[in-house]
């Protein structure tokens, strides 16, 4: 932790806190009401247009990017200086990364539309798990024991917080649905960690701006997702899809949930509070990315946890049953814990100042050198984008 640095710090905090606010006031809006197009008071169940949104929130960092560069132009001239040249790279590298978001967030609102969201936030954790083993396979990562050790008790967490959902004993919660809704969460987990890993070797690779990077997957999310809008406003899903579905039983009705944000637009405030978050969000994601590599990055996202528990029993999102809450603490308490122990942070260090640990190798001292082993290692890739 030593070798942090104070920006690397600043990412991980924005992280933790716009991606709270992110899942927070995804769910918000499906639990608020509004007459839809048939003239029913229905909830806002329309996860693949929220993931939609979310594609606006990631254009708006490109924007933000160029409109900074403009103004870092404007003074470069007005002092006579050269101005500042961005470097080249293929902007349809991040088709892929794109596509991934896509399917990931889809999933993931699909599953968060049946669960909680502190069991939602929590089986996020496992695409550290995910990611972890797509770096060591494809990026040629070396991790340490303690990287293992730490995900293996994050894996531990994660087991009780699904353990945890099978104890609602209360009769407005439907078990199957909550299920149902955990194991979309974690399908949507090896997607993204997909993404991650594909970010890492690309950014890293080319030396992409953060927001930049950002900008382009939300172009290339946006156009996709709209289009695929189109074919499911006419796929049969069911009127009980996700929980509530919509009227027509459709895989998504956008018209529908266009409907509902105008017959109630108090559902604005989530909607944009979610497009404002995931701009925040994913640009401090790509920047730590960047900065400290895609596992490290997905711990630290593991932090929110604790703030979407505590808010969702706080505002009754959640039964306060004792018995599901202890095992859901347990559950928070290895993830928290794994997580300090990958990052080496605190437990170890602390430990080995006792003398109880001795591990401090050579090896153990030097970070790992993600620019220079991707450097190396994708030279050939490298020059065969460029041409």
């Amino acid at each position: 932790m030593s070798d942090w640095t104070t920006k690397q710090f600043i990412f991980a905090v924005m992280m933790v806190t716009t991606g709270s606010c992110n899942t927070l006031f995804t769910k918000w809006a499906d639990m608020m009401k509004a007459e839809n197009s048939v003239g029913e008071e229905e909830e806002f169940n329309h996860p693949f247009l929220q993931a939609d949104f979310m594609f606006i929130g990631e254009m708006m960092c490109g924007m933000l990017f160029y409109m900074l560069l403009c103004i870092a132009w404007r003074k470069n001239k007005s002092k006579g200086e050269p101005p500042k040249e961005v470097g080249k790279f293929p902007p349809l590298i991040f088709y892929i990364p794109a596509v991934c978001d896509m399917l990931a967030t889809s999933l993931q609102y699909m599953g968060l539309t049946l669960t909680f969201a502190s069991s939602y936030q929590m089986l996020r954790g496992s695409v550290i798990v995910f990611t972890g083993m797509f770096s060591v396979a494809f990026l040629g990562r070396k991790f340490r024991y303690y990287h293992w050790v730490g995900m293996a008790l994050i894996i531990v967490g994660l087991a009780c917080t699904g353990i945890a959902d099978f104890l609602v004993t209360s009769d407005s919660y439907d078990i199957n649905g909550l299920i149902t809704g955990d194991l979309l969460i974690l399908m949507g987990q090896i997607v993204h960690a997909t993404q991650m890993v594909t970010e890492e070797k690309f950014v890293t690779k080319h030396n992409v701006p953060a927001l930049l990077g950002v900008g382009w997957e939300g172009l290339f999310g946006f156009l996709s997702m709209s289009l695929l809008l189109i074919p499911m406003y006419y796929l049969p899903a069911g009127k009980d899809s996700f929980g509530r579905g919509n009227p027509r039983g459709v895989l998504e009705d956008a018209l529908d949930g266009f409907a509902q944000l105008g017959n109630n637009p108090t559902l604005l405030a989530p909607i944009s509070g979610n497009i404002l978050s995931i701009a925040f969000f994913n640009f401090a994601g790509m920047s730590m990315t960047k900065e400290r590599g895609a596992t490290t990055r997905m711990v630290m996202d593991s932090v929110r946890c604790v703030v979407i528990w505590m808010v969702s029993l706080l505002a009754g999102w959640q039964p306060i049953e004792a018995l599901q809450i202890s095992v859901q603490a347990v559950g928070f308490t290895m993830i928290t814990v794994g997580m300090f122990i990958y990052n080496d942070l605190l437990i170890l260090p602390w430990m080995r100042r006792k003398g109880w640990v001795k591990d401090q190798v050579e090896d153990d001292l030097i970070p790992v050198d993600v620019n220079k082993e991707l450097n190396e290692a994708g030279g050939n890739d490298n020059a065969a984008l460029e041409s």
